[in-house]
């Protein structure tokens, strides 16, 4: 893009997560790039507690000629928007591109979700995603046209109740932003990567995806983010207010 470019890029908490991916993406077409990741999370939902791959994504996004800072951040909290863009803005500079990959997802169904993991699904997948959303836009006051909001989601509701519908919040909240946020200048687009290879998936249910796949292989999160990239570049203005599916057509 022909705009000094940074990218905010939320829920880079694996290496071998969409995140990681979108961060290193954009970094190779031209961005700085702010990673956030909860550290908490990360130990109650996947036992990781080495966090040390993030180093290695800052050297890959500085190998490549473009700065990164790295943010831990609890999207529970209604003041982490605030504070997110104050740092991000007083190290790199203004947020042109606003990426939201993180997501709360601990599975349960219809009978067995607790009011409290309901509560916070919809507090850290829609609430927090709307507060993002909103503070940057009342902080972009970049060129007509360069801002960008790219959400993530996913239409696995069943067994899945707080999760999905989270979700499902989550896209109208994404929509509604292309549209008031038209005198901005600032697209916003929801992408659905599908069943995507982060290392949550066992043997069998690899070879029930590759099987439902026309294209007969697993989705990476280099697929998304190629995806994401196209949308925050100058090529990818004229698409605004979408819900774009990139799974290869397994819901096709």
């Amino acid at each position: 893009m022909d705009v000094n470019n940074v990218a905010l890029v939320t829920g880079v908490g694996r290496a071998q997560g969409i995140g990681a991916a979108i961060a290193l993406a954009l970094a190779e077409q031209g961005s700085d790039v702010a990673v956030t990741w909860w550290a908490s999370y990360d130990e109650r939902v996947h036992a990781t507690t080495d966090h040390s791959f993030i180093d290695g994504v800052v050297r890959e996004i500085e190998a490549m000629g473009r700065r990164c800072v790295t943010l831990e951040a609890d999207l529970t909290d209604v003041n982490t928007p605030a504070m997110l863009f104050d740092l991000v803005h007083d190290q790199l500079g203004m947020v042109s591109s606003l990426i939201l990959s993180h997501c709360e997802s601990v599975d349960a169904g219809f009978v067995d979700t607790t009011i409290d993991s309901f509560d916070r699904h919809f507090a850290v997948n829609a609430r927090a995603s709307w507060l993002m959303m909103r503070e940057f836009a009342t902080r972009f006051n970049g060129p007509f046209g360069t801002g960008r909001i790219v959400s993530l989601t996913s239409d696995h509701v069943v067994g899945n109740l707080a999760y999905g519908a989270s979700k499902g919040a989550l896209d109208r909240i994404t929509v509604a932003a292309a549209r008031e946020f038209a005198e901005l200048g600032i697209t916003a687009n929801v992408i659905n990567p599908g069943p995507t290879d982060t290392g949550w998936m066992d043997d069998e249910l690899k070879v029930n995806v590759v099987h439902s796949t026309p294209l007969r292989r697993l989705a990476s999160p280099a697929d998304c983010a190629r995806l994401v990239a196209f949308l925050c570049s100058d090529k990818g203005v004229w698409i605004n207010g979408q819900i774009l599916h990139s799974d290869g057509g397994i819901n096709s």
